[in-house]
């Protein structure tokens, strides 16, 4: 081998250029075997994310706003910049875990956060009708928000042992634990977030090899649940009878998709809209609109196609993965990340129903940019690639060893 194939190879002396591809610390480890496709697209959703707050922002400080508390009109900017501050450290630091103590630390997760969904029953503080939060001193956050992706994992774990022993009986584990927390999520009621984690742990069923037999069995379970919830789970019955027969209350649906569309193509600009002033939540589950009015439903389309982008990505690179728990682990994650944002989106121009969905990066709230974050950071984790894996430092491209 020559000299300049060993020069090629040879690890760099103290003090060289960090983050190259010899550095063998924490931070060069992690920079070379990390997705940084998957990181520059989620760096550009939350930029577009803070910009859409900003413009979303006067409306919600005036609605928010009575005789007791006056909002800044960039109150909630400011804010949502404040836990983006604090949420990108948090995803940079699951990321940089390595895959068996991310998924032990999910399953810890996954506990605690479950149980205080048992305590929201009891402590929860009521906003807008529904108990979801919790308070913690001047703040609140939602357990259901920060379990969404520890779930995920937890479940894909307890798939992933049919590999090794096909008689444990794991789909009734899953099947149980998926109920519970349904359940407590519909006395919340929060029946948005019931069709995410059902959606969830049906999928991954999927992906984990179950029989048509058995998935048709869900399926029909699944229509059932839904006329049952119609008929006896009042928040089903109204949005049902809002979305299919135009019946009781639909001035949001009808507000955000008149809001939407008035920007036409290109949007009405920066700060140029007025409508947005008439919507319930301008800033979370409506921002979509907002972002429509003020910069065109070109860009909406854009924001639609990143969204794409990000599950095409994370799906064409499970498709190198050996590991059954990665592949479950990670496709679950990205198809709860992408299914949320369907279902914002699908909510804002009037072809779903209203659920209460934050739109992935984009809406305005602490618990979900934070929950967000370690979500994204546990698929950055499991997706992570090492470069020298079957590279030998010794041996240069062109020797034919």
């Amino acid at each position: 081998m020559s000299k300049r194939a060993m020069t090629d190879v040879r690890p760099r002396k103290e003090g060289s250029a960090r983050l190259g591809r010899s550095d063998r610390s924490a931070l060069g480890r992690w920079f070379w075997e990390i997705d940084r496709v998957l990181l520059l697209l989620v760096a550009v959703l939350i930029s577009i994310g803070l910009i859409a707050v900003a413009a979303a922002s006067p409306a919600a400080a005036t609605r928010y706003s009575d005789g007791s508390v006056s909002y800044d009109a960039l109150h909630f900017f400011y804010r949502q910049l404040m836990w983006i501050m604090l949420a990108v450290p948090v995803m940079i630091a699951v990321s940089m875990l390595p895959r068996a103590p991310a998924r032990r630390l999910s399953l810890l997760g996954a506990i605690l956060f479950t149980g205080l969904l048992f305590l929201v029953e009891v402590f929860g503080v009521e906003v807008n009708g529904a108990r979801r939060w919790l308070g913690v001193g001047i703040s609140q956050f939602q357990p259901s928000e920060f379990l969404k992706p520890l779930f995920i994992v937890t479940i894909a774990w307890i798939l992933s042992l049919r590999q090794k022993d096909e008689a444990l009986p794991v789909i009734p584990l899953t099947a149980v634990l998926t109920g519970v927390i349904a359940l407590l999520l519909m006395r919340q009621p929060n029946f948005g977030e019931t069709i995410i984690f059902v959606s969830a742990w049906v999928m991954l069923l999927m992906l984990s090899g179950v029989s048509m037999r058995l998935l048709g069995i869900l399926a029909g379970a699944g229509a059932g649940a839904i006329v049952l919830a119609y008929f006896f789970y009042p928040v089903a019955t109204q949005r049902i009878d809002a979305f299919l027969f135009a019946q009781g209350d639909t001035f949001q649906t009808d507000s955000a998709l008149s809001t939407l569309t008035a920007g036409g193509l290109f949007g009405a600009g920066p700060g140029a809209g007025m409508r947005k002033f008439n919507l319930p939540e301008p800033h979370t589950d409506y921002i979509f609109s907002v972002i429509g009015e003020e910069f065109g439903i070109i860009a909406c389309l854009a924001i639609a196609l990143l969204y794409m982008t990000i599950v095409a990505r994370v799906l064409i690179r499970l498709l190198n993965e050996d590991d059954g728990f990665v592949v479950l682990a990670g496709a679950g994650l990205v198809a709860q990340f992408g299914l949320q944002a369907l279902i914002n989106m699908a909510v804002n121009v009037q072809i779903a129903p209203s659920k209460g969905m934050t739109l992935p990066f984009i809406s305005y709230g602490g618990s979900s940019m934070i929950a967000l974050s370690i979500g994204t950071g546990l698929l950055l984790a499991f997706t992570r690639r090492n470069p020298y894996l079957h590279r030998s430092p010794y041996v240069s491209k062109g020797s034919g060893r």
